[in-house]
């Protein structure tokens, strides 16, 4: 897991692994059957086909169900940052400062870390050996890359 995916995990972005990511191998697929097979187990039943409301969900005005607790909204980033610096021992800057924002989420901030951190994204070649220019495209780019992964970020974090 790379450190992007750290940051994610501990913002409650559902920091995936590779692994998941992985294709099946089909000669080792457990309960694999011929494509156009369609198992018993599968089947819907007349009491429960695709078009019943599960038990204990109300349908909504459209008639669509909604699983009950189920929730797509994205994470407030900022929201989420600020919850976390106000029960930090520390005052932290992580709404301009890489090392800062890596501090608030309990991650290594030294150079090294933040060079990792920057070649993993893409940092510019140019950018890397200076570390104030590193650290600024570094603090965009990862708020920026939150937001497309799902973050609700303001774009005056992302520029």
């Amino acid at each position: 897991m790379g450190l992007f995916d750290t940051i994610k995990e501990k913002l409650g972005m559902g920091g995936v692994s590779n692994e998941a990511h992985k294709p099946l191998d089909p000669n080792h697929t457990p309960n694999q059957h011929a494509p156009d097979t369609v198992v018993d187990s599968e089947r819907p039943t007349a009491a429960h086909n695709a078009t019943t409301t599960p038990p204990g969900v109300a349908p909504s005005p459209e008639g669509v169900a909604h699983s009950a607790g189920a929730s797509t909204s994205a994470v407030d980033v900022p929201a989420k940052l600020d919850a976390m610096a106000a029960n930090h021992p520390e005052q932290l800057n992580w709404r301009t400062s890489i090392v800062d924002l890596l501090k608030l989420l309990g991650l290594d901030s030294s150079l090294e870390s933040r060079k990792e951190l920057a070649t993993e994204l893409g940092c510019p070649q140019d950018k890397m050996g200076d570390s104030a220019q590193m650290n600024s495209w570094l603090h965009r780019t990862v708020m920026h890359k939150l937001a497309e992964h799902g973050g609700t970020v303001p774009p005056e974090l992302r520029t």
